[in-house]
């Protein structure tokens, strides 16, 4: 309980609400690039309660949401085939592929399992011998680690029907593909606090000085993100890009050493594609040569598969910053948490539904009035 008082503190809110209203001279366009932090930002309506010179856009942080079309169509083919156990976090269930979801191969006799660790997936592997157990593998480099430590105990133990589906996303990637697009807006990105606690801040500097734009490391409570917005403004009005870490609780700027080591002997970076956004050359990781023999694209032969997305969601648009949910016309009406045409509506870290959820359901006036579609 002591984190969640100390960091919903209203009155330690008011006063970082003031000191940025104090600081603020003139508009700014923010981005956090993780699921969790937008949420608690529509959650407790942050973005409401800021200077309306400050726009915080939603950025790709949403793991289940950037997972491809192509990547979702695999698991439900592997997923139908005889004699596989299909094992997933509950969150991909609903996440729609090409023509159905893992709940619908669940209902045709398909054999898919919830599961709260990988490792939960390779005691199905020990105990079902006769029987091919496939984990899902998504995330950035938050939920990389244990999915590279459940290969490597696999490996380690000889435990040969146990696969890996990988669809792992990198952050830095991501926002140098963010900020190269001629449509962005972005001035200073918030970024995620849980990423940088297993890759440390390393690798954000150069990014920093190159595209001239502040990043502040940024933890998920109240109090995190007004801190980390307050950071933001303050570099912006003075003209800085650095980076800087407002997370010190949980991040250390070496991020996690043992981590790191299991990521690099387990994995090799790849280009990947994200959902929405097409591909971006090395965001990605990808079960290096010593451990491929465990990888189920290579092992089920799913390499080719034909894919499309449903022509009226623009979930795309939402993950690049370029449309906030309830500006799309499906909102709410032909897209609901219950018919999803895209992963940001049922996803627990998605845009879209943290909007229905929050019932962010009209166009606030000014957004109305600076609306960029």
């Amino acid at each position: 309980m002591k984190y969640i008082d100390e960091f919903q503190d209203p009155a330690l809110a008011a006063r970082l609400l003031d000191d940025i209203r104090a600081t603020v001279t003139r508009p700014w366009a923010l981005m956090e690039v993780c699921g969790g932090q937008t949420h608690s930002i529509i959650r407790h309506g942050l973005d409401q309660l800021l200077p309306e010179e400050i726009e915080l856009i939603h950025g790709p942080g949403c793991p289940v949401c950037v997972t491809p079309l192509e990547v979702i169509d695999k698991a439900l083919e592997i997923a139908s085939r005889p004699g596989v156990i299909f094992c997933s976090f509950g969150d991909m269930l609903r996440v729609p592929g090409t023509d159905r979801d893992l709940f619908q191969v669940r209902s045709e006799g398909g054999d898919v399992r919830v599961v709260y660790s990988p490792l939960d997936a390779l005691r199905i592997a020990r105990e079902n011998p006769d029987r091919e157990v496939v984990f899902f593998g998504i995330g950035f480099e938050t939920t990389a680690p244990p999915n590279a430590m459940t290969v490597h105990q696999a490996a380690k133990h000889s435990i040969r029907n146990f696969s890996l589906l990988v669809s792992h996303v990198l952050v830095p990637p991501a926002i140098e593909a963010i900020m190269q697009s001629p449509r962005c807006r972005v001035q200073g990105f918030l970024a995620a606090g849980h990423v940088c606690s297993v890759m440390g801040t390393g690798q954000y500097p150069e990014l920093a000085e190159r595209f001239g734009v502040p990043i502040v490391v940024t933890g998920f409570e109240p109090l995190d993100i007004l801190e980390g917005v307050r950071r933001t403004v303050r570099q912006l009005e003075r003209g800085e890009h650095r980076v800087e870490n407002a997370y010190q609780r949980a991040v250390a700027a070496e991020g996690n050493p043992a981590a790191r080591r299991m990521l690099q002997d387990v994995f090799e970076v790849t280009d990947r594609a994200w959902r929405g956004i097409g591909v971006i050359p090395g965001s990605g990781w990808r079960l290096s040569e010593r451990y491929r023999e465990y990888d189920a694209e290579h092992r089920f032969q799913v390499g080719s598969i034909a894919t499309r997305e449903p022509e009226a969601c623009r979930s795309g648009e939402v993950l690049q910053g370029l449309l906030k949910p309830h500006e799309c016309e499906a909102f709410g009406t032909t897209c609901t948490p219950r018919s999803p045409l895209g992963a940001t509506m049922v996803s627990s870290e998605g845009a879209c539904a943290a909007y229905y959820l929050y019932r962010r359901l009209e166009l606030p006036a000014r957004e109305k009035e600076t609306s960029v579609v």
